[in-house]
């Protein structure tokens, strides 16, 4: 099985602590944020790992060397120069990623212990063009789904702004996307976007005519660690079980 960490992002909100240091390799648990990510999809199984990179992507690459790719094959998405987002973190690394087998896609900051191997083996059931982990959260904006739990819009409930695409009859379900899912490789031929773009844009985009699925993943723990108050969070919750 494939995945790829999205592990670009500058980590703003984690202030000076990632003015020297990539968010990717901060610590949560005596354990930074990519090792331990990446023993994690070792252990569920995940032999090859695609890794997106740009701010201080040097140490990224150097602190994957010195531990010889954990014994893996393990592959470099250069970002360095433009950060691309989510969607278009996912389109630069088609090359690394376009075979015949879907692929998890996997936020570097986000900590949990959601069953991934569970998550990929239900996207691949449900015949999804994406598979998107979701938990009933609150957050300001949230991604809707119609009674057969595929996603029909988005919404921002501090702004009150809605995207509904094509039709939806149903009553919609809002779910906080939990930074986690499984994408079919059909996808790279349907993006129409290019650049820097969000993942989000180019669902709402495929959604009335592509099954976007999701994952409800409401047990066990998921804490967003690229914010100060989430970081701390992990650290307690993961030093307490080493």
């Amino acid at each position: 099985m494939k995945a790829m960490i999205l592990a670009a992002g500058k980590g703003t909100r984690l202030q000076e602590l990632t003015e020297k240091t990539p968010k990717a390799l901060i610590e949560a648990g005596g354990i930074s944020l990519l090792e331990r990510l990446i023993r994690r999809l070792i252990a569920e199984g995940f032999s090859s790992i695609v890794i997106n990179v740009h701010h201080l992507a040097g140490q990224i690459k150097d602190f994957l060397a010195a531990r010889k790719n954990f014994g893996i094959d393990i592959l470099i998405s250069d970002e360095t120069e433009q950060l691309l987002e989510t969607g278009g973190g996912i389109l630069h690394a088609a090359c690394l990623l376009q075979d015949d087998e879907p692929f998890l896609v996997h936020n570097v900051d986000i900590v949990t212990d959601l069953d991934l191997r569970a998550l990929y083996n239900t996207h691949i059931e449900n015949n999804a063009l994406a598979t998107l982990a979701v938990k009933k959260r609150i957050t300001s904006r949230y991604l809707l789904f119609d009674q057969h739990m595929h996603m029909r819009g988005w919404e921002n409930k501090k702004t009150g702004e809605r995207i509904i695409p094509g039709h939806a009859d149903d009553t919609l379900t809002p779910f906080a996307f939990s930074g986690i899912h499984v994408i079919s490789p059909g996808i790279f031929s349907l993006f129409t976007e290019n650049g820097r773009f969000s993942i989000i844009d180019a669902y709402l985009r495929l959604c009335p005519e592509h099954t976007i699925a999701c994952y409800l993943h409401d047990e066990g723990y998921w804490i967003d660690a690229g914010k100060p108050e989430g970081l701390s969070e992990a650290d307690n919750l993961l030093g307490s079980e080493n």
